[in-house]
């Protein structure tokens, strides 16, 4: 499939695939949707309901470009958290198209990128330090292959959309993310259809529709 980097509204970075007429992330913003859904939404709510002393662990359902792994890292730096990191990906992005990303640039973090590079170049399925303060692991594995058990405070749920991939927002999918989280866990996601709400609620998730990001009205957060 022909893909090709491009620019979104906030002039941050994405991968748009032609075939499908899909974006890796919003185009009204990929720095701004990530921020929205899975910090505000997701990291921010998670430490406002607990109080967070051990390390957070993070299980992140498209690992692709990177971008929501750096800005997680950026806020773990930044407040002083812990945060064991996993990204899953069946299709690892191409060197090539990581060099063309302009998110160390936007997000004024030349400091980082060195660790932004080193989330790309090391290699799949072992363990990494960042930081004292974030380790993280790539696994290279289809999302259906996943079969952690209580392990995760939170998800990003970040796959490609129901309308090229309905195959990813089913109930047996949702069913291993709730496996997947701790008993209080929370999965966040840009996605708001009323399908992908029925098919959490069948598996046991509460499930509540906040506010979307830019170009979007709506999100879902469900929490085990």
């Amino acid at each position: 499939m022909k893909r090709r980097v491009i620019k979104t509204a906030d002039g941050s970075s994405t991968i748009f695939i032609e075939d499908w007429d899909e974006n890796y992330h919003s185009k009204h913003g990929a720095i701004q949707e990530a921020y929205h859904v899975f910090l505000k939404m997701g990291l921010y709510h998670h430490l406002e309901q607990y109080n967070v002393e051990n390390e957070i662990k993070i299980l992140e359902i498209g690992f692709g470009t990177g971008l929501n792994a750096l800005i997680t890292y950026l806020e773990a730096v930044k407040n002083n958290l812990f945060v064991d990191y996993h990204g899953v990906e069946g299709y690892p992005v191409l060197a090539s198209e990581v060099e063309q990303l302009n998110y160390i640039e936007r997000l004024s973090a030349q400091n980082e990128k060195d660790q932004f590079n080193k989330m790309h170049e090391t290699s799949w399925d072992e363990y990494f330090k960042l930081s004292d303060q974030f380790r993280m692991i790539k696994r290279k594995q289809f999302f259906n292959e996943i079969d952690d058990q209580n392990v995760f405070d939170l998800i990003y749920f970040d796959a490609f959309g129901a309308r090229v991939q309905p195959e990813l927002w089913t109930e047996e999918i949702f069913q291993r993310m709730y496996n997947a989280l701790k008993s209080g866990g929370v999965l966040v996601t840009y996605a708001a259809k009323g399908s992908v709400r029925r098919a959490m609620i069948a598996c046991g998730f509460s499930v509540e529709k906040l506010p979307g990001p830019p170009g979007k009205r709506e999100m879902l957060r469900a929490t085990k």
